[in-house]
C-alpha cells in the first residue's frame, strides 16, 4: 500500500478555509466549518474530513446546501427544543445544536435539541468530543438516506445512522462514534481504493453471501447492519426518534441521490453531572473501568485493548507531530480550487 502524503495541520486548515470562503461562507462560519473538516482529518477520520469535502462542495454548488442558512429555534419546552437547520451546512448546524443542548444542560441538568431540515454533519464524533471536553455527558445521532437493507431484506430501506455517546474524563474523554452499519460507505470506498479486504465481513455479494470484499459490497449496496438484526432494529428506532422529535423527515423521505441528501433529522442530548458528583469522583469511576480493561489478555499482544476514543487521541498527537495524512488526489483538487 502506498503511504499517504502528510501536510502540516495549519496548511490543511488554511487550504480548507480558503475553499470555504470560495464557496460563499463568511467570517466565523467559514473558519469553524474549515476547522471541523480539518480536525476530523487530523483525528484520523479521513472519510469524513478532507475526503468528504468534494461532496460537500458539489452539494453547495447544486443548491442542496445553503451556505448562508443558519439554524433557528422553532419550539422551546423547558429542557428540550426543536430547531430548523434550513438546510445550512450540516456540521455548523450540528455544532450549534450541541452547543444549545449543553447550555440547556447547564441550566436544567439535562438538555436536548431535536434538529430538522439539516444536512450531513460530517463526523458525528465532533459533537460528542465538544460536550465531553466541557465536562458533559452526551448522546447524539442522525438519520441518513436509505443505504442499508433492513435485516431480512435485499434492497436498502434503512440508513447507516451514526450514533455517538461521550463520557467526560480528565485524562481523556471516552467517545463512542459508530455507524449502525458494520462499515460506513466512506470506509468501504477507502478499502476498495487501497485494494484491501475489510477486516471482517461488511456486507453481501451478488450471490447473497457475506463478504469482506469492499468492491462487491459497493456493487450490491448491501452493507451489513452492526449486530445483524439488532443493528437493523437500532437504526429504525433512531430514525423514528430523530424524525418524530424534530418534526422532520424520516429515512424513507430523504433523496436517494447522495449528492442531494438534504433534509436530515438529528437529535442532541447533553447531561451535566455537576449536581450529582464531583469531577474527581467521576474520574475515579472512569479510570477504574479503563484500568480493568487493561487487565484483559489481548488476542494480539501487540494490540492492547482500547477504550472508545483512545485511538483518536493517539492519531491526533501523531498527526500533529508528523503532519496529517491526505489523499493526494483530493488534496491537489483542493489546492487547485483555492
Amino acid at each position: 500500500m502506498v503511504a499517504m502524503p502528510r501536510v502540516p495541520f495549519d496548511d490543511l486548515y488554511a487550504a480548507l478555509h480558503r475553499a470555504m470562503l470560495a464557496l460563499g461562507l463568511q467570517g466565523e462560519r467559514a473558519a469553524l466549518c474549515a476547522r471541523l473538516f480539518a480536525e476530523t482529518t487530523r483525528d484520523g477520520v479521513y472519510t469524513h474530513g478532507l475526503n468528504r469535502f468534494p461532496r460537500f462542495s458539489a452539494m453547495v454548488r447544486n443548491g442542496s446546501i445553503d451556505v448562508n442558512a443558519e439554524p433557528t429555534c422553532t419550539l422551546a419546552a423547558g429542557a428540550i427544543e426543536r430547531w430548523d437547520g434550513h438546510r445550512g451546512p450540516g456540521n455548523l448546524n450540528a455544532w450549534a445544536a450541541m452547543h444549545r443542548a449543553m447550555q440547556l444542560a447547564q441550566e436544567h441538568g439535562i438538555g436536548a435539541v431535536a434538529l430538522a431540515n439539516t444536512n450531513h454533519w460530517m463526523r458525528g464524533g465532533s459533537y460528542g468530543w465538544l460536550a465531553a471536553e466541557h465536562g458533559l455527558f452526551s448522546m447524539c445521532w442522525s438519520n441518513t438516506l436509505a443505504n442499508v437493507p433492513a435485516w431480512g431484506a435485499k434492497s436498502p430501506s434503512i440508513g447507516n445512522n451514526p450514533f455517538i455517546l461521550s463520557i467526560p474524563r480528565t485524562s481523556g474523554p471516552v467517545v463512542l462514534d459508530i455507524a449502525t452499519s458494520q462499515f460506513s460507505y466512506g470506509a468501504i470506498a477507502g478499502y476498495a481504493k487501497r485494494g484491501q479486504l475489510l477486516p471482517v465481513d461488511g456486507g453481501f455479494d451478488a450471490e447473497g453471501n457475506l463478504t469482506r470484499d469492499p468492491a462487491a459490497i459497493e456493487a450490491t449496496q448491501r452493507s451489513l447492519p452492526i449486530g445483524y438484526w439488532k443493528g437493523s432494529g437500532l437504526t429504525i428506532v433512531l430514525d423514528l426518534m430523530a424524525a418524530m422529535l424534530s418534526g422532520g423527515l424520516a429515512t424513507h423521505q430523504l433523496p436517494l441521490d447522495p449528492l442531494r441528501e438534504a433534509g436530515q433529522s438529528q437529535f442532541f442530548l447533553a447531561v451535566s453531572p455537576h449536581a450529582l458528583s464531583t469531577a474527581a469522583e467521576l474520574d475515579a469511576i472512569a479510570d477504574g473501568v479503563i484500568a480493568s480493561l487493561r487487565q484483559a489478555t489481548p488476542v494480539d499482544p501487540a494490540k492492547p485493548v482500547r477504550y472508545p476514543g483512545e485511538q483518536t487521541l493517539q492519531l491526533r498527537a501523531e498527526n500533529l507531530r508528523l503532519g496529517v495524512p491526505v489523499d493526494e488526489d483530493v488534496w491537489q483538487q483542493l489546492l487547485a480550487t483555492t
